[in-house]
């Protein structure tokens, strides 16, 4: 008697399908991406190497995502969501005075850069950094998620007037804008530097020059 064989036998060339919603693959890739962006930006990314990371078959990414731009603004959306999240935690800290809760930041930050080595940037700064590269409606994302950082940061400095840390003259938007723009810049002086000098320099000189 001859052995019978599946009356669907599998197609060769082609990895199974896969729900295009299935949270843990897509988180992941996810994940995957925001290493491999904060390291390298986006331009010389390849979806090779983020798929090598969790080992999952470039055919099936495209269940997931329907190119590499979409994917991008993805691993873009999550950066926004989890440095909003790390944002609140340290500025809306009532434990803490307002000045006080900028300085912890900066220190949490600087701990993050230190314990991978001081590869990984800041995505925003990486995109950027190559923002004339980019896909149409990058630059539209970029600036928006700078200016509510800005927003956040101007807010605890006007608490910081409130409590007389910082003169009633002060202009908290431009203070607050300064920052961010010298910010970027001290965190890829440390990765060039590979050490945290850049970030202590920055928040001291910042800190000095706040009006009183």
């Amino acid at each position: 008697m001859t052995q019978t064989t599946s009356q669907h036998p599998r197609r060769r060339g082609r990895p199974p399908k896969v729900p295009r919603d299935d949270p843990d693959t897509r988180a992941a890739l996810i994940r995957s991406g925001l290493e491999v962006l904060t390291e390298q930006g986006f331009t010389v990314s390849g979806i090779d190497g983020i798929l090598k990371r969790v080992g999952v078959p470039k055919g099936s990414f495209y269940y997931y995502f329907d190119s590499k731009e979409a994917f991008g603004r993805a691993v873009m959306e999550q950066y926004g969501a989890y440095f909003a999240a790390k944002l609140e935690r340290h500025l809306d800290d009532d434990s803490r005075s307002p000045l006080a809760r900028l300085e912890a930041f900066v220190e949490d930050a600087t701990a993050g850069m230190a314990r991978h080595d001081y590869r990984r940037g800041c995505l925003v700064g990486n995109l950027g950094q190559e923002v004339s590269s980019l896909p149409e409606g990058y630059r539209q994302w970029l600036r928006a998620t700078l200016a509510d950082w800005q927003r956040r940061l101007s807010r605890c400095l006007r608490e910081a007037q409130g409590v007389g840390e910082l003169a009633e003259s002060a202009d908290c938007e431009r203070l607050a804008e300064a920052f961010w723009i010298g910010w970027e810049g001290a965190v890829m002086r440390a990765r060039l530097e590979g050490a945290p000098r850049p970030l202590e320099t920055f928040i001291a000189i910042y800190m000095q020059g706040l009006p009183r």
